[in-house]
């Protein structure tokens, strides 16, 4: 049995005071006041479940891509893990069939390994005119054989999260995907408050990075947004102050309470110094807490979930609580694991994390064993 006593202990759902979490093994045994606990390990800072991650590119130098593999698949979870995250969805953006077929036999391949929890396909089904850092020549319609390739990943895979544009897909099709098990995100997408609801409507249940490629909120034209904030559906967001201004995530956290969760949209470059690397043959350059295609255009996100919670706190200024919800608890309903990801209860994985009082990530457990910060 290991004890860690710390200042505070947020529960998924509560913070909570002199409190500490009793571990047996790579289970949670008992969360306890700290009077009840016995001898423990006092820490300094806030306790909270292992974050999760639903759209990481890359890590450790390695991008998710036609060359990925389990190993590679392995090598970026574990980058993750040391960045706090007891998850993570691996995510490949807009390719040819090729590559998604040869990232979906790796993930298939993978199942079991620490911290995957399944993939993330961003595109190629998206709408060119909201494209971003996705490759507009790589960017179809979805096809019969595209439909079936991916109900038989969703069906394989223990998550399988598709973003797409309503543009590329008929309701139908989302309705099938939905059917085989695959969380439909809208993404990448220009299309209007009425399209959006409809696909919401045939089975889609998330949207990819809110604000960022997708039709905005007007007056009369609500847009992707507009059906989001309106809504129930849950949706991801990257809260690095860059691709989303504060007071434009303040106003999105006020009007829904809950099912906005975090993202980092992170690259190669997380848990690594890399400086450049290479994308589809372009460069995607590395400065001043920016990842940025040559003209300019924001490639992912140089972001840590310790730090998008500090944005959250310290610039958005919403409750901590909040905040470790969007980067545990919250994630977890999106995916369909909050019976084993996400909270602290007893019976639950012990994959913990341990904050300082400026939010900065200075201890994490993983299955209930340390494991030194990235």
């Amino acid at each position: 049995m290991t004890t860690l006593a710390a200042t505070r202990v947020f529960d998924g759902q509560r913070m909570l005071a002199d409190h500490a979490v009793v571990i047996d093994g790579n289970r949670i045994a008992a969360i306890l006041p700290l009077a009840q606990a016995g001898p423990a390990t006092r820490l300094d800072g806030t306790l909270a479940p292992g974050f999760l991650d639903l759209q990481v590119n890359g890590g450790g130098g390695l991008m998710v891509g036609g060359d990925t593999d389990p190993a590679a698949l392995r090598h970026i979870c574990a980058t993750h893990q040391r960045l706090g995250c007891a998850g993570v969805l691996p995510t490949l953006i807009t390719d040819t069939p090729q590559a998604t077929a040869q990232v979906i036999a790796a993930g298939i391949r993978a199942r079991g390994t620490p911290g995957f929890l399944g993939l993330h396909l961003e595109g190629p089904h998206l709408d060119p005119r909201r494209h971003g850092a996705h490759d507009p020549a790589l960017i179809r319609p979805m096809d019969a054989d595209d439909l079936a390739r991916l109900c038989d990943a969703a069906r394989a895979l223990p998550v399988l999260m598709v973003t797409l544009a309503p543009e590329s897909v008929t309701p139908d099709q989302i309705a099938t995907l939905s059917r085989a098990g695959a969380i439909v995100s809208l993404g990448h997408t220009d299309c209007d408050y009425d399209t959006a609801r409809a696909a919401f409507a045939a089975g889609a249940r998330l949207a990819t990075h809110l604000f960022n490629a997708m039709s905005q909120m007007g007056h009369r034209a609500p847009g992707l947004v507009g059906a989001v904030l309106a809504g129930d559906a849950q949706a991801g967001l990257i809260a690095d102050g860059i691709h989303v201004h504060p007071a434009a995530m303040r106003a999105a956290l006020a009007s829904r309470p809950q099912g906005i969760f975090l993202v980092t949209d992170c690259m190669a470059f997380a848990g690594s110094d890399l400086a450049e690397i290479r994308l589809a043959g372009r460069a995607i350059h590395r400065r001043e807490g920016r990842l940025t295609l040559a003209d300019g255009t924001l490639a992912g996100a140089d972001l840590r979930m310790d730090r998008a919670i500090r944005v959250l706190v310290e610039q958005v200024g919403i409750a901590p609580e909040r905040a470790l919800a969007m980067a545990t608890s919250e994630p977890a309903r999106a995916a369909g694991l909050s019976n084993e990801y996400g909270a602290l209860r007893e019976g639950r994985r012990a994959d913990l994390v341990l904050l300082d009082d400026d939010w900065r990530l200075r201890s994490v457990w993983i299955a209930g064993q340390p494991v030194i910060p990235g």
